[in-house]
């Protein structure tokens, strides 16, 4: 009837007048113990009996999103929102649920509608600022925590997303204060003091030691997550102090929690390759290659974490053609969703590649270039992902996009390996907390390198880290020569570079070029027998395999 007021205002009457159903307490309780079992069969029962109830609807989004089902989820919130358009809670939960999913700017959008609806709290701010940090919106997202802050200045959280987006505009003084504010709050906050030390430039002092310990000591309460954190960074701190013993205790014990958490499967890496050299012959790459799209934008940095990718990504976006986003998780996305719909394992990519129709590589290559533009802040006509683990999809990005740059940041094996075992990371690194797997994940790595030289001989440009730590020129040059770009001098200059830096080695690459890192892993060599063993010849061959 056209009388989109009074609609609204039934609808949310409706929605307010279900949570007196018994059914619906019954389920909320379940929800609230988390106990989606019971919850699951109420809600399918309610939704049987009225397939129109929108608060339903919404409670088995949330169950979908808590057991990782966040396409299910999507689809589930964007029906309550077609009969509800003004349930505010339900948009709220769509931007969670595509943020979980990468998609950012999406999540920006629905935050912003439902922001702009007068639905505005802490928890819809911060999700805000965090999405916006992840698609370049940093002045924006730093605008937002300091106001959140202001509002709660005894929120150690806050305090701690603060400082991560500092930290990622190159302000380290001001991430510091904003870390050490949030401690001061929360002393036993485990991902703070990783956060300090993972600047790589703070020296722990003994009360920040000591404090460390104690919360460690005070077991009850403190989470899993809280205990790793703290280990690997009093493992960092003995490290600084020239301590090796102490430092692997802790580097170790840390390892030991996430890895008992993540389940890492080395087996199935090294059967993804195998199937790589098996399906990706030199005829199926002929038949293939050059029906993608012809773009030529983008350059891909890749190989294993702690390579020295951010170091060419730095030298690079120093470049006056061309732009640094971040490691961006698009790739991996794709190549997953593909295998999905071809109806195998998130992993038989390679299967979804070898039946795909003609014209779906172009396909795929347009929808890359069309989903990482959000990403693209100027106008320059190359720019850079630098997702390491984009190695293992490197067929992949090599047909979707046969004209695209492909770099290979090559570092020491042990250097490498022992830096991915010390380093805490986010997510998605589940090999690097265990010496063997480690290991096997690098010899892997550089199996499936050797076959794309093979099958595809000239394609990729390796850097070894080491020739650009002692000829950098040189290496930079070699380097603008593969991409077809001229030498200019900035790019030697690039630790004046000012842009915003998410990796780990953020602070690194703001220093001139240097080799602090070269030879760390000899002060622990007595405990990396599990990671020599794995990785056979390669501390002596890894720069021409």
């Amino acid at each position: 009837m056209g009388r989109d007021g009074e609609a609204e205002l039934s609808e949310m009457a409706a929605i307010r007048a279900s949570v007196h159903d018994p059914m619906m307490i019954a389920i909320a309780r379940a929800m609230l113990e988390n106990d989606l079992p019971t919850a699951e069969p109420l809600l399918r029962q309610r939704l049987k009996q009225d397939p129109f109830d929108v608060a339903a609807i919404r409670l088995m989004a949330e169950l979908a999103a808590r057991i990782g089902r966040y396409r299910d989820s999507e689809t589930l919130l964007r029906r309550a929102l077609e009969l509800a358009p003004a349930f505010a809670a339900a948009r709220a939960n769509l931007a969670t649920v595509l943020y979980k999913q990468h998609r950012f700017a999406e999540a920006v959008g629905e935050l912003d509608a439902v922001l702009a609806a007068g639905e505005v709290d802490a928890g819809k701010l911060n999700l805000k600022a965090a999405a916006l940090g992840r698609i370049g919106g940093y002045d924006e997202a730093m605008r937002i925590y300091a106001e959140l802050t202001r509002t709660f200045p005894d929120h150690a959280k806050l305090w701690m997303s603060y400082g991560h987006i500092l930290k990622t505009v190159g302000d380290q003084a001001e991430a510091i204060a904003a870390y050490r504010r949030a401690l001061e709050i929360e002393p036993g906050l485990g991902e703070v003091w990783w956060s300090l030390a993972n600047l790589k430039t703070v020296q722990f002092g003994d009360a920040d030691v000591e404090a460390m310990e104690a919360a460690l000591e005070s077991a009850e309460g403190l989470s899993d997550e809280n205990r790793l954190h703290l280990h690997f960074a009093l493992g960092k701190a003995f490290e600084d102090r020239v301590e090796p013993a102490r430092s692997f205790v802790h580097y170790a014990e840390g390892n030991q929690l996430r890895s008992m958490e993540i389940k890492h499967d080395p087996d199935a890496i090294a059967a993804q390759v195998d199937h790589v050299i098996e399906t990706l012959t030199p005829a199926f790459v002929s038949e293939h290659m050059g029906q993608g799209d012809p773009s030529p934008d983008p350059i891909f940095v890749l190989g294993l974490p702690r390579a020295g990718s951010t170091l060419i990504e730095q030298i690079l976006s120093s470049h006056s053609q061309v732009e640094g986003t971040m490691e961006l998780p698009d790739i991996p996305q794709m190549a997953m969703r593909e295998a999905r719909e071809a109806g195998g394992k998130r992993q038989d990519w390679i299967d979804a590649l070898a039946g795909m129709e003609p014209g779906r590589l172009a396909e795929l290559g347009a929808e890359f270039l069309d989903r990482t533009r959000i990403q693209r802040k100027t106008d320059k006509p190359f720019y850079i992902d630098k997702l390491p683990n984009n190695w293992a999809y490197l067929g992949f990005i090599a047909l979707i996009l046969p004209n695209a740059n492909i770099i290979d940041a090559r570092r020491h094996p042990l250097d490498c390996c022992f830096s991915n075992f010390k380093q805490h990371f986010a997510k998605g690194q589940g090999f690097s907390y265990d010496l063997s797997h480690i290991g096997r994940y690098y010899a892997d790595y550089v199996r499936a390198m050797a076959h794309y030289e093979r099958v595809m001989p000239g394609r990729v440009h390796r850097v070894v880290h080491e020739r650009l730590l002692d000829d950098p020129e040189g290496e930079v040059r070699s380097l603008l020569a593969y991409l077809g770009l001229p030498f200019e001098e900035a790019c030697l200059q690039f630790h004046t570079n000012t842009r915003a830096v998410r990796t780990a080695s953020s602070e690194q690459v703001r220093r001139p070029i240097n080799r602090d890192g070269v030879g760390q892993w000899r002060a622990y060599e007595a405990w990396l027998g599990p990671l020599k063993d794995a990785l056979g010849d390669l501390p002596e061959a890894y720069a021409e395999r």
